[in-house]
């Protein structure tokens, strides 16, 4: 079931939009970064946003509480399109959603969005460690021209990918997220959001129920994302621009990462009276099947071991008879279902990263499938967090 439900996401990811031509809008555009002890990467992130070539834009510093220099990366750049609204305790450290949530509540009462329409202004959720593309809001800005796009999520890339195999797995993992299923949820409807790199119109936030946009979900931008559509607005997917970030290159430290989305997904269980209730059936379908994602996860991660338990009986079987009571063709079929995929995911993977050679993309994708075991760790760990009814997650470090 998983592999042609795949399989028909590759082949969807493959169609072209085509969007009419619409008259073009004057948007403003808001790039907001929560931030907690975030001075070794900050500096960096402004100074990329800072150099757009856009004509109207600001970026918005939430330091959340923050007990480094933080607030004063914010404030040496430019005043002119950096602002800093600093939260303390015990309002901080919250979690990003109020952070998120905190930081258009400033907007809204500052007066910083005075003069301009919400249905014209665009946030932006960038990661301290995030460095948009240059083109960026070039990139987004036409999507937005449809009055009905509540929310557009760029790629998300690694820019340190070439630091060993872990990171360029990472790398990979996202390339191929992006490239196959969100590329394919553009037609179904069922696009999600990332917590880097997500646009979003201020009119279409406004429109959702709550103390604000985002929950308190560990997994706050696949609850807006769901929310949005509900709501009736369109999400979208743009492959033209993306956002690096920093690869985690500590195994300890992504498998603790992976967790707690993963635990995020186990709470996001409590959207499904929402999608089956407001969202059209397509859509609500695929939904449904990612949501379920972290049980298939879970039930998937005994077929490994349940092999190795039949390899390891038919080896000391085949000792005790003297010979081999299987061909090595047997084989050939775990190598088929479990490697197949790696075939599609090394071609996508060449597509966007050609200097390494299609042969080279596709060995990598082959160790690509040995690296989703990573989940099957996260998963229990993050499951049991769950039971245990730990809530609460540090931050992933930076360096």
């Amino acid at each position: 079931m998983a592999g042609c439900y795949n399989t028909s996401l590759f082949l969807l990811s493959r169609r072209r939009i085509r969007r009419s031509r619409t008259d073009r809008r004057e948007r403003f555009y808001v790039f907001l970064l929560a931030c907690l002890n975030e001075e070794k990467v900050l500096a960096e992130s402004l100074a990329r946003i800072t150099s757009l070539p856009a004509k109207n834009f600001m970026a918005l510093v939430i330091d959340d509480g923050s007990d480094d220099r933080t607030s004063e990366i914010a404030l040496a750049a430019d005043p002119n399109l950096v602002r800093l609204h600093r939260r303390t305790p015990p309002n901080a450290r919250r979690g990003k959603g109020a952070a998120l949530n905190d930081g258009v509540r400033h907007l809204r009462e500052s007066g910083l969005l005075a003069g301009h329409d919400p249905a014209d202004v665009v946030l932006c959720v960038v990661d301290a460690d995030g460095r948009l593309d240059p083109h960026v809001v070039q990139s987004v800005d036409p999507y937005f021209d449809d009055p009905r796009t509540g929310a557009v999520q760029v790629c998300v890339r690694m820019y340190n990918r070439h630091l060993g195999l872990l990171a360029r797995m990472q790398d990979m993992e996202f390339v191929v997220y992006g490239d196959v299923f969100q590329s394919a949820r553009r037609f179904i409807g069922s696009v999600g959001m990332g917590g880097n790199g997500q646009f979003m119109r201020l009119s279409a936030l406004n429109t959702l129920d709550g103390n604000g946009p985002w929950s308190d979900s560990l997994t706050e931008d696949l609850d807006l994302g769901v929310r949005l559509i509900a709501k009736g607005w369109t999400n979208m997917h743009c492959t033209t621009a993306a956002v690096s970030q920093q690869a985690v290159l500590s195994l300890r430290r992504l498998v603790r990462q992976r967790s707690r989305w993963f635990q995020g997904h186990l709470q996001s269980a409590g959207l499904v009276p929402l999608i089956l209730r407001d969202v059209p059936t397509r859509p609500a379908l695929d939904m449904l099947y990612h949501l379920s994602s972290p049980v298939l996860i879970l039930l998937t991660s005994l077929l490994p071991l349940s092999f190795l338990v039949a390899l390891g009986a038919t080896v000391m079987a085949s000792v005790q008879v003297g010979h081999a009571l299987v061909s090595p063709m047997w084989l050939l079929g775990p190598y088929v279902l479990s490697f197949t995929a790696a075939y599609t995911y090394g071609y996508v993977y060449f597509k966007r990263e050609r200097q390494l050679g299609l042969v080279r993309c596709v060995l990598l994708a082959h160790v690509f499938v040995f690296y989703g075991y990573i989940w099957f760790f996260a998963g229990w760990w993050g499951f049991w967090r769950m039971l245990t009814g730990k809530q609460t997650w540090l931050k992933t470090a930076r360096t």
